[in-house]
């Protein structure tokens, strides 16, 4: 496929599971892909020049702190200049510091909170003129179904990923007459190194849950993210798909 040739798309905490596996797929479907993370600057290199060499594209990293704004905004204004705009903006990145509510610390409600929610602010604030310029984009951000349903030992996870969804929300409404679209995918339970670290028992008791009995893979979000990058969605907007496996029914 290559129905996103030509296009720029920028995906936040691309290193590595769901958000390498996004980068990945856009690629595969034509698409320059700059991936941003902390890793250091020779490991998000080697990574993108895998990626590069599997679709024969362009793929290129930029090492940044997506939660820091002024950081941000430096990064997506190189960004512009050096490949002349932004048409696809993914926010994936995200941090867990699960305890329950009462041993949980302000620096793990903080942490939690500037990484998975200040960061998409940070990344829209900074692509907006760009986005408005060109009277097109797409904006996916990447919520969970924890933000839709809660759960327990995660208030900084679910609160974060709730306010996702209301910043999806608020942002398509103000960009729809523009013509550009911001949508929300909610994934359940799926195979990453963030689940690789749960507890076996808890893991079992969960997929339990789950209606169609297993965990999801990379992959399915990033399918979902390539749907809604294309034209094959040029009319949905505001809108939160959940990726799940029915858990969130």
């Amino acid at each position: 496929m290559s129905e996103l040739q030509g296009k720029v798309a920028l995906v936040t905490g691309a290193t590595r599971g769901i958000g390498y596996a996004i980068a990945d797929t856009l690629a595969r479907d034509g698409a320059t892909v700059v991936l941003t993370g902390r890793s250091a600057q020779e490991t998000g290199d080697a990574l993108a020049a895998k990626i590069a060499e599997a679709h024969g594209g362009t793929a290129v990293y930029r090492q940044c702190d997506v939660s820091d704004f002024s950081a941000v905004d430096q990064m997506v204004k190189a960004v512009i200049k050096e490949l002349g705009g932004i048409d696809i903006l993914v926010n994936n990145a995200g941090i867990t510091r699960d305890k329950v509510l009462l041993a949980m610390s302000e620096q793990d409600w903080d942490q939690v909170l500037d990484t998975n929610l200040k960061s998409m602010f940070n990344t829209i604030h900074a692509c907006y003129r760009n986005f408005m310029k060109k009277k097109a984009g797409k904006i996916i951000n990447i919520s969970s179904v924890s933000g839709l349903m809660g759960n327990s030992a995660q208030a900084n996870y679910t609160a974060a990923k709730g306010g996702v969804i209301a910043l999806t929300k608020t942002v398509a409404r103000e960009l729809a007459s523009r013509g550009i679209n911001c949508n929300a995918i909610a994934p359940g339970t799926i195979e990453t190194e963030m689940t690789a670290k749960m507890d076996q028992g808890a893991l079992d008791a969960l997929l339990k849950t789950v209606p169609m009995g297993r965990m999801g893979k990379p992959e399915d979000i990033a399918e979902c993210v390539a749907f809604l990058a294309s034209d094959r969605a040029k009319y949905i907007t505001g809108e939160v798909i959940r990726v799940d496996g029915g858990i969130g029914m």
